[in-house]
């Protein structure tokens, strides 16, 4: 962790530039809302932003692979919890 004002300041700034880069890409995702009403765009950049607050702010940047490992396995099991919820939509044995 950061012990000497400097180090501070220059964790700040980082925070700061973050900060800025998730405030432009909302608006960019707003304004690709308006335009296109692509969904792939719009979680795109919301996989990007949700990237940047866990690498900086959650301080994943500085984790061990393993971390990396298990999130991973989460997300594989959750696209497959999504894959099965809609799998369940086309069920032939549940009546309509």
């Amino acid at each position: 962790m950061a012990d000497t004002p400097e180090e501070i300041h220059k964790h700040m700034r980082t925070y700061w530039k973050v900060g800025a880069v998730l405030l432009i890409c909302t608006a960019l995702t707003v304004i690709v809302a308006e335009i296109t009403h692509s969904i792939t765009v719009g979680l795109g950049l919301a996989a990007f932003k949700a990237a940047l607050v866990a690498l900086i702010f959650m301080h994943l940047n500085a984790e061990r692979p393993l971390i990396y490992q298990i999130l991973a396995y989460t997300v594989f099991f959750a696209i497959g919890m999504m894959f099965l919820t809609v799998l369940a939509l086309y069920d032939p044995l549940v009546s309509r």
